[in-house]
């Protein structure tokens, strides 16, 4: 999950660094051939002129490249936690980390629902394409395989470390959502996702342990 502690290959470190950088700073600016090509529901079409001349009002916007891409990392993001979470939900060491990630996984699994629903408005695949892509705060195939290695208070510490990058990570790029989507439902479902992440990193950072594992 942290790109300092495990490397990646310079071509998919490139690619989380652009794919992030562009949401982090209005995500337009090279990536219209993102929004270009993504598939447009009948809502999603062009506007079309009345009889009287005068555009018809579309039922919603149409999806930017930062749509496109938010919504396409967020899904597997939350997507991976919850593989995650549901470890720490039977395995940690400590009762309170134990009821945090239960908590935590039935909201991540509701947002998977809402995000999911999004993708279908937005005529998009429900594919992840950043399949063997370790985008940070991506929880990873190389970190569920350490949680599954890990017992006692190390793994806690574990689970607390990925969790907060998870919840780092999520909130920064939907802010930039917020900030530079084009679709109203889209910049609505972002903002009730950094709520839920603030509130959780608040939570996460009172549980026994936090101190020593977050530093």
């Amino acid at each position: 999950m942290n790109p300092v502690s495990l490397p990646l290959p310079s071509l998919r470190r490139a690619a989380a660094l652009v794919l992030l950088g562009a949401l982090a700073f209005g995500g337009a600016a090279g990536c219209s051939t993102a929004a270009d090509s993504a598939p447009r529901t009948p809502q999603e079409q062009p506007q079309e002129s009345s009889p009287t001349g005068t555009p018809t009002a579309a039922p919603t916007s149409a999806s930017t490249a930062t749509d496109v891409g938010w919504v396409q990392l967020m899904t597997p993001m939350n997507q991976q936690a919850v593989k995650l979470l549901t470890l720490a939900a039977a395995r940690a060491a400590e009762p309170r980390v134990r009821d945090f990630a239960v908590r935590l996984r039935t909201g991540q699994e509701a947002e998977l629902g809402r995000l999911r629903a999004l993708l279908t408005r937005m005529g998009l695949p429900g594919t992840d394409v950043h399949a063997g892509h370790d985008m940070p705060g991506m929880v990873t195939v190389r970190d569920l395989e350490a949680a599954r290695a890990a017992e006692g208070p190390a793994f806690d510490r574990l689970v607390l470390v990925q969790i907060r990058d998870h919840l780092r990570q999520s909130a920064q790029v939907s802010r930039s959502e917020i900030t530079s989507g084009g679709r109203a439902d889209a910049r609505e479902l972002a903002a009730a996702l950094v709520t839920a992440r603030e509130a959780s990193l608040a939570e996460l950072e009172r549980l026994p342990g936090a101190g020593r594992a977050l530093g």
